[in-house]
């Protein structure tokens, strides 16, 4: 038995690791490739959450919904309206600098967060919205039904890793260095700066809503407190920093590297005395913090550092008699 609890914590872990893999990529297209300082992945991730559990639940009077769409296509959907969100939040944002483009992803994803609150005909307020279906449900039933579904997690985590991946190594991911490097240059070479951070910032808000999505599919609940910025918007930029930024692979294994010590973490945390399990919380970070600060002595650029790709020169052949 202590095997089998062991062996589905396991799962666990790497089930809500792959879901902070997914933030990470999506963050590190933002950041890492574009140079945008999202501090309102918690909005985003709360709008495809949100989205896919409404497309996907059965009817109910207690808020909007009834779709009862197959899971993949609320994440679509779910992908979609976080990518609309987002491209509104840049139309207005993406000439702000970074600094002033954080302060403004904050507070834009404090009124998402209030909406989802205090709109109660849309999400049921404060009592959430339940019932929420999972992939490849009639596959396991039970504990096996995680096991399935971590196996869709990585599958997805697999093909935005692929996808991001391909886009950082074409023509289109190398102009969106280069405008992150030097904007100046960019814009002397005839990149059109705006229309670059657009596209960038709404292709990582439609991931960050897969993750949503994903979250909400598998704890088959989901409430406003899902989308604390605590737990999605800090941890995620300490997982991509120690992780390395700029690269795929560092952003997946600072996801899972920390939120592994985050979870291991909450079971000694659990076992103090009570006057210190209250600050628990406070203790975890504090742990957290550290790690980060040692990881970023030792590795600068995060565990992973970036790594830009070789430029492939077309090879000339031989002169043709003239």
């Amino acid at each position: 038995m202590e095997l089998t609890g062991l062996f589905f914590y396991l799962v666990s872990l790497l089930i809500l690791g792959g879901i902070y893999a997914l933030l990470c990529l999506a963050l590190n297209i933002q950041w890492g490739m574009g140079g945008l300082f999202n501090a309102g992945i918690a909005g985003f991730y709360g709008v495809g959450a949100y989205s896919s559990a409404i497309l996907t639940t059965a009817a109910s009077s207690r808020h909007l919904g009834g779709y009862g769409l197959p899971v993949p296509l609320g994440l679509v959907g779910a992908a979609i309206l976080a990518g609309l969100a987002g491209w509104a939040v840049a139309k207005i944002c993406v000439r702000l600098k970074s600094d002033y483009l954080a302060m403004a992803s904050i507070g834009i994803a404090e009124i998402l967060r209030l909406v989802i609150v205090n709109e109660d005909w849309l999400t049921n307020g404060s009592l959430g919205v339940s019932r929420i279906p999972r992939p490849l449900g009639d596959l396991a039933t039970g504990r096996m039904s995680d096991v399935v579904f971590l196996g869709f997690v990585w599958l997805v985590v697999l093909l935005v890793f692929v996808a991001s991946s391909r886009l950082y190594d074409s023509p289109w991911g190398r102009s969106l260095r280069a405008i992150r490097d030097n904007e100046t240059s960019a814009a002397a070479a005839g990149k059109n700066i705006e229309k670059f951070r657009i596209q960038t910032f709404v292709i990582g808000c439609a991931v960050m809503g897969i993750a949503g999505g994903l979250s909400a599919h598998y704890f088959r609940f989901l409430s406003p407190t899902a989308t604390d910025p605590l737990l999605v918007t800090f941890l995620v930029w300490v997982m991509l920093m120690a992780g390395g930024s700029g690269n795929n692979k560092g952003a997946i294994l600072g996801a899972l590297a920390i939120w592994t010590l985050w979870s291991v973490t909450e079971i000694f945390t659990n076992r103090l005395p009570p006057e210190w399990a209250t600050r628990s919380s406070f203790i975890r970070m504090l742990l957290v913090g550290l790690l980060l600060q040692v990881v970023l002595q030792r590795f600068r650029a995060g565990l992973i550092p970036e790594k830009s790709p070789p430029v492939r020169f077309k090879e000339e052949g031989p002169e043709p008699d003239r």
